[in-house]
């Protein structure tokens, strides 16, 4: 069975980051998008220290089309350099990546 994966976003308001969820979600690239407002972050970016409020996207998705969500984010995604992690699962209640899988047409 293939693997669940997490990967992990950030935007700079929850509107954005629903938006674009959804149409990941109903790309069928994702089964799911968690929108966690309220990050504060510090980044380096040009050379410069930079503070900023953004928020957290956390899609449920699977290994074999990690690549196509990643595409579909930066494509998507108003920043110039988005942030997309990987995050690996080293396991996963069997009925949650069955939906996770089954949603994501696995």
């Amino acid at each position: 069975m293939e693997r669940p994966l997490l990967v992990y976003t950030t935007f700079a308001d929850a509107e954005t980051a629903l938006a674009i969820g959804e149409e990941l979600v109903r790309a069928r690239l994702a089964a799911c998008v968690n929108v966690l407002p309220g990050m504060r972050s510090v980044y380096a970016w040009k050379g410069a220290v930079e503070r900023g409020e953004e928020v957290v996207a956390l899609f449920k998705t699977r290994e074999g089309i990690a690549g196509a969500l990643a595409a579909a984010l930066k494509e998507r995604h108003p920043y110039e350099t988005p942030i997309i992690l990987h995050l690996a699962t080293c396991g996963a209640d069997e009925d949650t990546a069955a939906w996770i899988l089954g949603e994501t047409g696995g």
